[in-house]
């Protein structure tokens, strides 16, 4: 998903050979007319910008070199009528770039046997192109805005079809992402969500878009999967669990999750020995739903004691104490959200504290969601699931690659100065993991040592 040192090598060589060329191209004054126009007031972009005339005159050098190469001598020689081809003249065509619109004259040769692959025949666009309308969509531009986007600032005007086709492109990537190998044990799966609007037949429905994120025994971060769910509870997840085991998971110790109706059934089924833990900044949140503003942070005091405690036997003295309290007077339905949750908030209670920071919450794909309820809230509706975790995968793509962008370009900084962000999930590495596996192999020994 996310650049790694090759890729950023690789990078950093790229741009050295762009400022080299830039230097050259300077240096010779080949550029001084065109700098000359620039300052003048003509436009850069757009069909009658400047660039376009610049990627004109340099694809249509490119192809005469492609036709010399197939007919076997040069524009001109005295020799050409010994061979048995020969040119005839050029063919209109309109091809959309990044810079706009450019109507390029492609060479024919007599016999019609030249196929051009600078600018391959039946091609109407630059793969540059193709690239930029991939990256607005996943930054949550619809299709129509794309189609504005581009009409007002390049002056390429290409089809909603033919934009919804190039988007159409990822489908197979996503599909292979979807369905790849896993591990055997992920220790930890967090399993959060967003709303999201998809329509379904003529109604417009709202619809559960599922991210589980596993931290593996290297304590990286993956996203293992994104599922928008279509029918209710315990049939959904089965659905899940079963794809992820067939997948190649064959043990999770932990899963993390906001109380999932079916979810537990469904894991049990799955992976029986798996512990399904009740995201604590979610029952947290649940608590204090109903609780005066005025009151919020006294409540959240109070109700530390409950998931600090050390064991299961003194955070029940604790959720006591609160209930007599005042405020857990005021307020019985705090009290009531921990009492129905119990059963799955007290396993939380049997980890030493590494492991317990590591479950504490979902927040490892929280501030992922945030990020993709950016790009989803400007999009109204999706036409189907596929199209929703097409959308939800380019941006995961989008938001890591540009982040490691940013963190190429201060490769170089000294650490203090540095201004870029680290990994949002994807290829992050869990805080003190070390020292949670070692407690996770002390009460799972027989699952975590073959694994090691």
């Amino acid at each position: 998903m996310s650049m790694d040192v090759s890729s950023r090598d690789e990078r950093e060589e790229e741009r050295a050979r762009q400022r080299r060329v830039a230097e050259e191209l300077k240096a010779s004054g080949a550029l001084e007319g065109i700098f000359a126009q620039v300052d003048a007031g003509a436009p850069s972009t757009g069909s009658d910008g400047v660039l376009a005339g610049v990627v004109k005159a340099a694809l249509e050098r490119g192809l005469a070199a492609e036709l010399t190469e197939h007919l076997g001598y040069d524009r001109g020689d005295p020799d050409a009528a010994a061979f048995p081809n020969s040119r005839n003249g050029t063919s209109s065509k309109t091809v959309s770039t990044e810079v706009g619109d450019v109507d390029l004259d492609v060479p024919r040769d007599r016999a019609g046997t030249f196929t051009p692959m600078l600018v391959p025949k039946g091609q109407r666009r630059l793969d540059g192109l193709d690239a930029m309308i991939i990256s607005l969509y996943a930054g949550g531009m619809t299709v129509r805005d794309i189609q504005h986007h581009l009409a007002s600032t390049l002056g390429t005007d290409l089809s909603h079809e033919t934009i919804s086709k190039i988007t159409d492109q990822i489908s197979q990537e996503v599909l292979a992402w979807q369905h790849r190998p896993l591990d055997g044990l992920y220790p930890v799966i967090y399993l959060d969500a967003i709303m999201i609007k998809v329509r379904d037949g003529a109604h417009v429905t709202n619809k559960a878009a599922h991210i589980a994120v596993g931290v593996d025994m290297d304590g990286i971060k993956h996203v293992l999967g994104i599922w928008v769910q279509a029918s209710e509870g315990a049939r959904f997840w089965a659905q899940v669990c079963a794809e992820l085991a067939n997948r190649g998971i064959k043990d999770v110790l932990i899963v993390c999750c906001d109380g999932l109706t079916g979810l537990p059934e469904a894991i049990e089924a799955t992976w029986p020995q798996a512990t399904v833990q009740t995201c604590v900044v979610h029952l947290i949140r649940a608590a204090t739903r109903f609780v005066s503003y005025s009151d919020r942070k006294a409540v959240a005091a109070a109700l530390r004691p409950i998931y600090q405690a050390p064991s299961e036997e003194a955070a029940w003295e604790a959720l006591e104490t609160f209930e007599a309290s005042e405020l857990g007077q005021r307020y019985p339905a705090a009290v009531r959200t921990f009492t129905d949750s119990w059963e799955r908030f007290t396993p939380f209670l049997a980890f030493p504290p590494m492991v317990r920071r590591v479950i504490y919450t979902t927040n490892a794909i929280e501030s992922l969601n945030y990020q993709l309820r950016k790009v989803t809230k400007n999009r109204g509706h999706f036409p189907s699931d596929e199209a929703a975790v097409k959308l939800l995968w380019l941006a995961i793509c989008n938001i890591e690659d540009r982040r490691a962008a940013e963190r190429a370009k201060e490769k170089n900084t000294p650490a203090h100065s540095r201004r870029a962000k680290g990994r949002l999930v994807e290829g992050q590495v869990t805080t003190n993991w070390k020292q949670a596996l070692a407690q996770l192999a002390a009460a799972y020994p027989d699952r975590i040592n073959p694994h090691l």
